[in-house]
């Protein structure tokens, strides 16, 4: 990377380069806001290092609190009882433990016995609730503290109908009646109709004279009430993708369950009832070809039918009754059936035999099958009473879940199980799945779906050769196929009755998979519902929490056919046994339905005549908790004899065989394929295997295996893994000490056991991750005991440190690989958090919490230390042997004694700290991957040792040795290196690492020396800063380097870890910083300001040294808003974010409550005032939107194209000095006058961190102490105040209130989730940005870390999944963004006010007090004229008062700009639906009168300008209320009346004439408000006001440029240039009168060229205007540079209408003022613009492409009209309007305003009888009419353009007839010729004109036969001549010339006209003329015909022959009749029709 990118981070400041010398002082020369900000401190120590904290410790012992107590001294030091340690119980979920109460239970069952019953220890500290880790502020927690706001009223919300409070409502009379009662020059109504109002409330204490003192006082006793209390809980919420901070506590480990089913058995019926059924319902995955749940055994026989079986019955036990289950599935698939097999009393017959009968016979035949019933039901009782305790298989059906959860499923009746449902599930089922937005796997989420009843009709009869678990895999897939198979076989009709649903949270009556009642269990004589225990298709990692010891037996098969003798029917007895005899056959078979809890035996049911049956039995054994060496399972194999025959027994024992259980301390489990002995085994047969021939017994096939069999534990106390079982063993033996101790083959003595040791914990790693992951509670609790208690053998003690650390490391590793799905967004295996923040504790004995008395062991330092330890730790520490333990008491007695008590224990948190630090390379990697977990251990540990030790009290700098404290240090710095290595590498660990170390660091603040900690940290920032200088990409470091930051701030004392209570220490050394010279002389006091303020709000060396967080987080900010900063965007985003965040949580800390602890917490910020005050020229430009910039013309602008800046800008030197006088010409108009546009440097801020930024200044500016902002304030120079004020008045543009129109405007856009709503309108409103750019944006933020692929993917990866935030919010949403929105812009604003009046306050006795009062009162005006509540401006008006008391000169003897704008801002208050607001409007009003009135016993300023600004609030405003501003009118008057000091002079009797003035003016606009929807009449009426402000120059203009503003929303664009040029000429005018400059136009004059109505401005003359009154042409308008932006608008109006011609004239008045001021910027732009209006006029030469106007006279007739009655106008309609759609408009608008029936439209053009019209009617007539030229003006107008502008001329024809009809004879055709004069030429001010002169002219048929020949011969010679040719429009001209026509062709015409010479000798001239004009059209026809042959085709030649020959018989027809000779022609005769051809000019203004 290029040097130049890097330098910002590389140049330290003892390494100053030459070029950074020179740059540093152009820096201060030219002002710049950032005066080398970097390497700018009082200490000297630039901000990018770290300067030497505080010890901590130190100075909190040596200052001791001068504060009483009280939240204050809270601030000083952490809370007494910060930390905790609590016992909390486990939750159990069963009524009883279900962990065993043997006494005698093995080491390994005891330690999982005591882990599952042990309570979790948990280190709280008290207040980290507070953190903004754990309680973070998001969008829901703001929107719970927003509840309870006011409501601020708007006026952009008050509703249209004008009125709002109840107060508003006494306005009976609605003022003055209509506009025709009330003539403009009738004074006395209108006096007559104000003096009748009532007036506002009056301000009680306006009249009083107080003294300012008293005023400010009680203003500001008035501002501090009802404000709300928290500022940043009216902004949006932090975003949530900063807060790297976050941290959640880890759930406690709980016990496994996946998504739960519940499944309730209702009824079983066949179609015959004869014997009992027995049911087992399981899942099945076929996918994964498993069963995934044990059985659920269920019997819903009837009470007769189980008596059936009384002779086998014992009583059953109620758990053994239930009929539903809860199934737990962990991974759902759409594979998953529940499978049902039915059972019944083993009887005589095969299968296929017992199901016939319930196939065959049906309900409905009971009478007739009625014997055969009979006969069946006695067989059943037989075989009951004989057989009852052996089944029999029977039939099976599955149920698929997947149709069942999708609520979609196979419709057909007889589906293999789906039956018919419930109506009502039927309904829901048809509204189909798309109900339920699943997909793909997840379409069987089994949490949530419509419960079902389903009906299973159909069974499948059982088949003996199929009864195994892989054909029911086969049937399973094959029922999933449309042609099944088993929809061809018979079934068996049953109804089985079930329910599924999701199952319910806390279900009531459930018994666990052991039969313990879980919790809650109400009755214990309820039916149970059985948990059912799961057994995942895949693996699951979770921990066991509970004691768990079950084991599963599955027969498979059994091979007798080889087995001599009668062995068919055979059953298999299962028992487990403790020992050999058959007593010792232990209880603990689960039972099935209906019978006792747990047996000793059990059978599997038979399969009748099959020697090797298949078998799909479960049996769940209970273990018991010690099984020793001796317990095993036994096997008995019976063949049942089902015929009852004499002699024979029931049940013959044909085989035996055993699994022993234990094997070298092994549970035995998996498949086993044993052989059975013929014989009873012999004694002690039960610890070897029948795979050992025993002698002397018979075995079946020959010892062969022939029975197979698998167990299956799941168990929470055997592993079943051989590494873990070892290493338990290992650990266990140990700790009993029994030596030697047999291992499978090897025994081990005493010796070996080391080296087996340390090989079984290296073989750790090779564990299989399931059962690790269960165990890893116990497995780690064992390693930390290796570590803490190194075991002692053969009397010596074994150093396993190393080992178990490593072995620590693989665990971790290893859990968190396989649960690396479930890892938090910081990369958290929750399982591991959960085990340090619950699980770990400390070996010992048990816990001594605070209170008890503390267990007597000792601790002590660890003393073997590896030989691996980096030199760098040998620091000369040879103190004693206790040095970690102060405390520790030195017992008498031998040192081998006290060595020996020392070294039993160690400490778990050094030696993890020795261990990490001198680790190998490999181990060291897995550590670091999974860093933040062994520093939790350690801070866990370090808590505990601490808390259990009783060593709370001990000063923090004894509490650990100095040994430990290095081997952190250590620590710190290498993992702190590896961050720095590997960001390029590998950035996502490089994250978690940098978070992990810097909660690490933060937690030690809460238990060690915090001052080394602070070291620590500076020494981590001193490494990370050397790295920056040569890093490739700074900004990625840079990022981890603001996350570290923020973490470390994110603590839960941040606030006292600052010291906040502690006074600065102004520096010793008396170095200036370059700040502080600059500001040397400060503005208001001579002397130099106070340092000890200066340094408070300056990153300063002190201010970073004792606030060192909040200095390293600020410092941060500055060097990420340092315009040469890299990465900026993202940098700005983090740092911005940072601050806001503990802001918002200061904000909601209850800590923090009082404004006096909030004030000293505010003062950890000062710095930010500073910083953002500097970065004010990059910040986003709220107040530059477009919509705002009419509103702040007058104020801050800067310099934009178009602004008429001449001068550039001024040197930011002189700016401050004039900024409150009257402006240079052309200085930007901003208060401080920074560097221009172009020269802001560095990257600047998107609006939404700009917004938040300033938020954060306006909550330090809310809470900081005001003396201390005063002294502050005081002591800044000029500029830098300068720039203060104007970072206010951006404060206020930023949070201007929208209202609610605007919101739900923007309902319809959608945003990224975590920005709340509200912060993204701000750019959609002013920057429009979509959540595609946003994306975009994003994206290029990111791109500081290179490759994107491994960049916080977890956070990348649900950004923007989650968009389904609902965009179209409820109104309720809407309104309260509204109502938040509101509060925000009153709280912000009232922010605002309060500074500004301490500003105010501290400029009082300043010596360039003008210019900043001035600015000041800019910033107040803005705030008055932007959207304000009500609440606000009662405020803001009551300062701009007090502020115009004290300095009325501001006003009247500076700048008028200022006094202006008051006065609009102040009436358009008056004019408010709120009378609260009205009042204080009126008040200031009032107020400002008579200010200006003591000062010069007049107030021409203030009438002028609230006249002219009453005139521009008319014109402008739409929704303005006329009504309410005369209520203030009335109000002032009342004030005028009721002023006793002012009783003497003329006071009263001018602001009476002011008053009937202003209420004049509204009557004008009353009646503007009435033809507001008629644009023609609303223009005249403004323009009849303009007319009559002719005398005065200034409300003239403003009224012209209210027309312009009118015309150009309209889009009548020309219109609105001529306003623009008529302004112009106005002010051309005053400027000629008031100097004589070479450069200026002379007057209206100069402006003819441009328009000639231009000259009616030049009205003003000498003895109207005298320009030195005070108070005349005082606007900004009327100087040069005025004059200047008028052109400049008139140009651009020009421009837009598309008459470039008018461009160059009006270029041509301005171009040499420019060149006067020699501003060649603006010259370069003007001749770029003329060049493109030439190059316009090149391209559209025709005209064609630009139409300009058609025109229409429009006669209004009938008294309806008023004023209009028989007026006639011209109306320019925009270009092609059709006579239809004017006519439509007009009659539709006057339609609507007079009534239906009463407006008709004429529809001809004849002069119009007013005495034939209905008097009640309106009539309209509407003609088209075209421009009219004299043949003289034509040689002038030779451009299109030139025949379309300056119009006065206009003509219309009406063809007529002698006898009336419009159309007759060519003999008798008439045409009259109506030439129409207007007033004022075409484009004019407006777009009617009315008509002042008309001239008519009557043609005879033969010279209406002369003007239609000339015109089709010139048609002709136009399409002959045109270039490039048109084919097409020649033919079309030639073909109505000679092609045969049928109606007045020109032959016709001839026939009628040449036919005969006529008798009239008058007439000869005509006669000749006419045939002189055929001969020219004969000619022009043989043109176009020649032209017409050179253009065609060859397939047009036939049509151009046709042509030719129409032509030849034209010419045949024509020759007699134009070779006929006339008699001599007449001299010329001077009749009026020759002069109607020919007329000199029209212009005759007769009116």
């Amino acid at each position: 990377m290029a040097a130049s990118e890097r330098r910002a981070f590389a140049h330290k400041i003892n390494r100053t380069v030459a070029a950074e010398v020179r740059k540093q002082v152009s820096r201060e020369r030219s002002g710049s806001p950032h005066s080398s900000r970097r390497s700018s401190s009082s200490l000297g120590v630039p901000l990018t290092e770290v300067i030497e904290p505080l010890d901590f410790e130190d100075v909190l012992l040596s200052r001791p609190p001068e504060v009483e107590p009280g939240p204050l001294r809270d601030l000083m030091e952490f809370p007494a009882d910060d930390l905790e340690v609590l016992k909390q119980p486990r939750e159990c979920r069963t009524t009883e433990s279900g962990v065993p109460e043997d006494g005698k239970l093995d080491t390994q069952v005891r330690a999982a016995v005591e882990m599952y019953s042990e309570d979790w220890v948990i280190v709280r500290r008290r207040y980290q609730h507070l953190s903004t880790a754990y309680s973070p502020i998001t969008t829901e927690t703001q929107r719970e503290r927003q509840k309870g706001l006011t409501c601020q009223v708007f006026e952009q919300d008050a509703p249209g109908d004008e009125r709002t409070g109840p107060e508003d409502v006494d306005d009976s009379q609605h003022c003055s009646g209509s506009p025709e009662d009330t003539p403009r020059s009738s004074g006395a109504s209108g006096i007559f109709s104000l003096r009748n109002l009532a007036a506002d409330s009056l301000l009680p204490t306006l009249l009083e004279r107080a003294a300012p003192e008293d005023v400010d006082r009680r203003n500001e006793a008035l501002r501090r009430q009802h404000r709300a209390p928290a500022l940043l809980t009216l902004y949006p919420a932090p975003d949530e993708d900063e807060a790297v901070e976050r941290c959640s506590r880890p759930e406690p480990p709980r016990e496994h369950f996946g998504q739960r089913i519940l499944v309730k058995c209702l009824s079983l019926k066949f179609e015959i009832e004869i014997e009992p059924i027995f049911g087992t319902l399981a899942l099945y995955d076929v996918r994964e070809k498993k069963k995934i749940s044990e059985n659920f055994y269920f019997d819903l026989n009837s009470d007769s039918i189980k008596g059936l079986l009384r002779a086998h019955g014992t009583h059953p036990a109620i758990s053994t009754l239930a009929r539903s289950a809860i199934f737990s599935v962990t991974y759902p698939s759409p594979d998953i059936f529940l499978v049902v097999k039915l059972e019944k009393v083993l009887q005589q017959g095969d299968i296929s035999e017992c199901c016939e009968p319930y196939m065959v016979m049906k309900e409905a035949d009971t009478v007739k099958n009625k014997e055969k019933l009979e006969k069946l039901r006695l067989a059943a009782e037989q075989f009951c009473t004989r057989l009852g305790r052996y089944r029999m298989p029977f039939a099976w059906t599955a149920v698929h879940l997947a149709n069942i959860v999708s609520s979609v499923g196979p419709q057909d009746r007889d589906s293999d199980s789906e039956g018919e449902r419930r109506p009502t599930w039927a309904e829901r089922r048809r509204r189909g799945p798309q109900d339920r937005g699943y997909s793909g796997d997840d379409a069987c989420s089994f949490s949530s779906f419509r419960p079902a009843t389903l009906t299973v009709t159909n069974f499948f009869k059982q088949e003996a050769e199929r009864l195994s678990d892989e054909d029911l895999f086969k049937f399973l897939a094959d029922m999933r196929r449309p042609s099944s198979l088993l929809r061809r076989l018979r079934p068996v009709t049953a109804q089985l009755k079930i329910d599924i649903s999701p199952a319910p949270e806390n279900m009531h009556f459930c018994l666990s998979p052991e039969l313990l009642h879980v919790k809650p269990y109400p009755d214990p004589r309820g039916r149970p519902t059985k948990e059912i225990l799961e057994f995942p298709a895949r693996e699951v990692y979770a921990p066991h929490t509970c004691y768990r010891n079950l084991l599963f037996v599955y027969p498979h098969s059994l091979n007798f056919s080889s087995r001599q003798g009668s062995v068919r029917n055979l059953a298999v007895r299962i028992q487990y046994m403790a020992g050999e005899d058959q007593s010792q056959a232990l209880p603990v078979i689960f039972g099935k339905s209906s019978c006792s809890e747990f047996t000793r035996e059990a059978f599997t049911p038979v399969v009748y005549h099959n020697k090797s049956p298949e078998f799909y039995e479960e049996f769940k054994l209970r273990l018991p908790a010690c099984v020793t060496e001796n317990h095993h399972l036994f096997f008995t194999f019976y063949h049942v004899s089902c015929q009852p025959r004499p002699g024979t027994a029931l049940e013959t024992p044909v085989g035996f065989t055993w699994i022993p259980l234990l094997q070298h301390g092994r549970l035995r489990t998996g498949p086993f394929c044993l052989p059975v002995s013929v014989d009873q085994p012999p004694p002690s047969y039960s610890v070897l295997t029948p795979d050992v021939a025993l002698p002397g017994m018979r075995w079946v096939d020959g010892h062969k295996g022939v029975f197979s069999v698998e167990l299956t534990a799941v168990s929470s106390v055997h592993p079943q893994d051989p590494h873990l079982d070892k290493f338990f063993t290992l650990v266990h033996v140990l700790e009993e000490g029994i030596f030697p101790f047999r291992l499978k083959e090897t025994v081990l003595s005493e010796g070996t056991m080391e080296q087996e040791l340390r090989a079984s914990l290296a073989a750790l790693r090779l564990a299989s991750p399931e059962p690790l992951v269960a165990f890893s509670h116990h497995v780690l609790d064992k390693l930390v005991r290796l570590v803490v208690r190194p075991p002692i053998i053969c009397g010596q003690m074994v150093n396993l440190g190393r080992g178990a650390f490593e072995a620590m490391a693989h665990v971790a590793s290893l859990v968190h690989r396989n649960l690396e799905a479930s890892q938090d967004s910081r990369g958290h295996c929750p399982l591991l958090a959960a085990y340090v923040h619950y699980a770990f504790r400390l070996p010992g004995g048990d816990l001594g919490l605070p209170g008890e008395v503390p267990p007597a062991t000792v601790q002590a330092a660890t003393l073997a230390r590896g030989s691996g330890r980096p030199a760098s730790l040998y620091l000369a520490r040879s103190k004693s042997i206790s040095s970690s333990n102060p405390d520790l008491a030195v017992v008498p007695g031998s040192v081998d004694d006290e060595v020996s008590r020392i070294l039993a224990n160690k400490l778990l948190h050094e030696e993890l700290a020795l261990q990490w630090v001198v680790s190998g390379s490999a181990v060291r990697e897995l550590v670091l991957q999974h860093a933040w977990f062994f520093f939790q251990l350690m801070v866990k540990s370090m808590e505990l040792h601490l808390l259990l030790g009783q060593r709370l009290d001990t000063p923090r700098k004894l509490r650990f040795p100095g040994r430990f404290l290095d081997d952190i240090a250590a620590l710190v710095a290498s993992v702190g290196l590896e961050v720095i290595t590997r960001v390029h590498k590998d950035m996502e660990l490089a994250e978690r690492l940098n978070a992990s170390l810097a909660f690490f660091l933060s937690d030690l603040l809460s238990i060690a020396d915090r001052g080394y900690i602070f070291s620590l940290v500076r020494a981590h920032y001193k490494q990370v800063a050397t790295r920056l200088q040569s890093a490739p990409n700074p900004a990625a470091l840079l990022t981890l380097r603001m996350d570290f930051t923020r973490i470390l701030c994110s603590h839960e004392h941040y606030v006292t870890l600052n010291l906040p209570c502690c006074p600065l220490s102004p520096p010793a050394s008396p170095s200036p910083s370059v700040s502080s010279t600059t500001s040397q002389s400060s503005t208001f006091s001579s002397q130099a300001p106070d340092p000890k303020v200066t340094s408070m709000f300056e990153l300063s060396g002190p201010f970073r040294q004792q606030h060192f967080l909040s200095g390293l987080l600020l410092t941060e900010l500055a060097l990420a808003l340092d315009p040469e900063a890299e990465g900026a965007s993202l940098l700005h985003k983090k740092a911005i974010s940072a601050v806001h965040s503990l802001l918002c949580s200061h904000d909601v800390d209850y800590r923090y409550t009082e404004a006096t602890v909030k004030a000293k917490v505010a003062e950890l910020y000062l710095p930010l005032l500073s910083l953002a005050r500097d970065t004010l020229p990059r910040l986003y430009s709220f107040a530059e939107g477009s919509g705002q910039r009419s509103r702040l013309a007058s104020m801050l602008d800067s310099d934009t194209e178009g602004e008429g800046d001449i001068g550039g800008t001024i040197n930011p030197s002189v700016a401050m000095a004039i900024a409150g006088g009257p402006l240079a010409p052309g200085s930007r108009t901003s208060i401080s006058q920074g560097p221009s546009t172009a020269a802001r440097s560095g990257c600047p801020l998107s609006a939404e961190s700009s917004r938040t930024l300033l938020v954060c200044v306006l909550w330090v500016l809310k809470n900081a102490e005001p003396a201390l902002l005063q002294r502050w304030a005081a002591d800044l120079a000029l500029p830098q105040l300068g720039r203060l004020l104007d970072l206010l008045y951006l404060c206020l543009a930023a949070f201007e209130y929208k209202g609610k129109k605007a919101f739900e405007r923007i309902n319809s856009l959608t945003f990224k989730k975590s920005l709340d709503m509200k912060a993204r309108l701000e750019e959609a409103i002013l920057g429009t940005i979509g959540a595609r750019q946003e994306m975009v944006r994003r994206s290029r933020e990111r791109s500081p870390f290179g490759n994107q692929e491994n960049v916080r993917w977890r956070k990348s990866v649900t950004h923007w999944r989650q968009t389904s935030d609902r965009v179209d919010k409820t109104k309720d949403e809407m309104e309260h963004e509204a109502l938040v929105d509101g509060n925000l812009a009153t709280e912000a604003s009232l922010v605002v006010l309060d500074m500004l009046e301490i500003i105010v306050q501290t400029v009082m006795l300043s010596e360039a007090r003008e210019s900043i009062l001035g600015a000041v009162l800019k910033v107040v005006l803005y705030s008055l004229g932007s959207a304000q509540s009500a609440l606000f401006l009662q405020h803001g008006l009551a300062t701009q008062r007090a502020l115009v008391s004290k300095f009325p000169e501001l006003l009247f003897e500076e700048d008028t700009e200022l006094c202006a704008d008051l006065c609009l801002r102040l009436l358009r208050h008056c004019g408010s639906r709120i009378s609260t607001i009205r009042t204080h409007a009126s008040a200031s009003l009032y107020l400002l009168m008579r200010q200006n009135f003591e000062i010069g016993h007049n107030f021409a300023r203030v009438k002028m300008l609230v006249t002219m600004s009453l005139s521009s609030l008319v014109g402008t405003t739409q929704n303005f209320s006329e009504e309410h501003l005369r209520r203030s009118l009335k109000t002032i008057l009342t004030y005028a009346e009721e002023d006793l000091g002012l009783r003497d002079s003329t006071f009263a009797e001018q602001v009476q004439d002011l008053m009937f003035n202003l209420h004049m003016i509204l009557t004008d606009t009353v009646k503007m408000k009435e033809h507001q929807e008629d644009p023609e009449m609303l223009v005249d009426l403004m323009y009849r006001i303009a007319r009559g402000y002719q005398g005065s120059p200034d409300l003239r203009l403003t009224w012209l440029q209210n027309m312009a503003g009118k015309h150009a929303e309209l889009g009548n664009h020309a219109e609105a240039a001529q306003c623009m040029v008529h302004a112009a000429a106005l002010v051309a005018e005053y400027l000629a009168l008031l100097e004589d400059s070479r450069h200026l136009p002379v007057g209206c004059v100069s402006f003819q060229n441009v328009s000639s109505n231009v000259l009616e401005e030049s009205a003003i003359s000498d003895d109207i205007l005298s320009p030195d009154e005070e108070g005349f042409c005082s606007g900004k308008n009327f100087t040069e540079l005025g004059l200047v932006g008028l052109l400049e608008q008139a140009a651009a109006y020009f421009t837009m209408g598309g008459l470039y011609e008018a461009v160059n004239e009006v270029y041509k008045n301005l171009i040499p003022i420019l060149e006067a001021h020699r501003d060649y910027k603006k010259l370069a732009a003007v001749h770029g613009k003329l060049q493109d209006a030439f190059t316009k006029i090149m391209h559209q030469s025709s005209g064609w492409e630009r139409v300009f106007g058609t025109y229409f006279r429009v006669g209004f007739y009938g008294a309806r009209f008023g004023d209009l009655d028989e007026q006639e106008f011209v109306y320019k309609e925009p270009s092609i309007t059709k006579l239809a759609e004017i006519s439509h408009r007009l009659e539709e608008f006057y339609t609507e305003r007079f009534g239906d029936d009463v407006v008709e439209i004429i529809k001809d053009s004849n002069p119009v009888d007013k005495s034939k019209l209905d008097p009640q009617k309106a009539y309209i007539q509407i003609t088209y009419v075209e421009p009219h030229f004299d043949t003289y003006e034509l040689k002038d107008r030779v451009t299109y353009f030139d025949r379309n502008y300056g119009l006065r001329a206009f003509l219309f024809c009406t063809p007529f007839t002698p006898d009336g009809r419009a159309h007759g004879e060519l003999a008798e055709q008439h045409k009259r010729k109506t030439l129409l004069s207007t007033e004022h030429a075409f484009p004019y001010i407006k777009t009617r004109i009315r008509v002042c002169h008309r001239e008519e002219t009557v043609l005879t048929p033969v010279e209406v036969a002369i003007e239609d020949m000339q015109k089709k011969t010139r048609e002709l010679a136009f399409a002959t001549e045109q270039d490039p040719p048109d084919a097409k429009m020649l033919q079309m001209v030639l073909q109505g010339s000679v092609g045969p026509t049928v109606n007045q062709g020109p032959l016709e015409v001839a026939q009628v006209f040449l036919s005969e010479i006529p008798e009239d000798p008058k007439l000869f001239r005509h006669h000749n003329k006419l045939r002189l004009c055929f001969k020219d059209f004969c000619k022009k026809c043989e043109d176009a015909l020649r032209k017409n042959k050179a253009l065609i085709g060859p397939d047009q030649k036939e049509y151009h022959r046709e042509l030719e020959r129409h032509y030849s018989r034209l010419r045949e027809a024509l020759q007699p009749l134009l070779t006929q000779r006339l008699p001599q022609l007449l001299a010329p005769s001077s009749s009026s029709l020759r002069n109607s051809m020919n007329r000199s000019s029209f212009r005759k203004a007769d009116l």
